[in-house]
């Protein structure tokens, strides 16, 4: 989180800082830059990411899977490259069904054992980054309510109220999450407005339970 001034490839950089050893960061066309992913590389992390179509990769070895390695290097003013390389394993692939543009996705990956990690299974985990957009619709259409815009006139009050807004996101997602393992069944077919209601009826019960200054004036 940062100020308007601050852009939002400037909070990624801030961001990579939480990666580490065992995790996978997905991120999609506007990110990548060689200086990006050579901050996310160092973490230990593994990366896919998609890329522009102008990015110029070279197919310097074609794998079973349909992969390729390929190397990808820093670009200066000019497209004059300076510095060393660095080897990417590259998947590229187009949407079919209804729907689909029939635009060719590609994408650069650290992991480069096509058997542990196909093609196939990359592609389809990459479509899982949009769940964030549907988060973010959840978060400031569903929860804060259409058209309320923060109260707070404050960085720090602005701060504690984006805050707050994200807890109750992650406390109503946890409970679906709860739901669907008691249920045995897949969270992505559990409601987040359904469960909005539900907690918005049951609310009153709890926060009549117990009154605020009792709990402050509690030793």
């Amino acid at each position: 989180m940062g100020s308007h001034r601050i852009s939002e490839k400037e909070l990624a950089t801030v961001s990579l800082n939480s990666l580490e050893t065992g995790m996978l960061c997905l991120a999609d066309r506007y990110y990548p830059s060689f200086e990006l992913w050579t901050q996310a590389l160092a973490t230990g992390a593994d990366l896919l990411w998609r890329v522009p179509k102008q990015w110029n990769l070279p197919r310097l070895e074609i794998l079973p899977d349909g992969s390729y390695i390929s190397e990808i290097r820093p670009y200066k003013k000019k497209h004059k490259s300076k510095g060393g390389t660095l080897r990417v394993r590259v998947i590229e692939y187009k949407l079919s069904g209804a729907g689909s543009d029939n635009e060719t996705y590609r994408l650069i990956t650290s992991i480069m054992d096509y058997v542990t990690a196909p093609a196939t299974e990359l592609a389809a985990l990459y479509q899982e980054r949009w769940e964030i957009e549907i988060s973010l619709d959840e978060l400031k259409t569903h929860l804060r309510g259409n058209k309320i815009v923060l109260r707070s006139k404050t960085p720090d009050l602005i701060r504690q109220e984006f805050y707050g807004l994200m807890l109750t996101h992650f406390a109503i997602r946890s409970l679906m999450h709860e739901a669907s393992v008691r249920e045995d069944i897949d969270p992505d077919r559990l409601s987040f407005i359904h469960t909005v209601r539900v907690v918005r009826r049951k609310l009153p019960r709890f926060t009549a339970a117990f009154s605020p200054s009792e709990v402050a004036s509690s030793p």
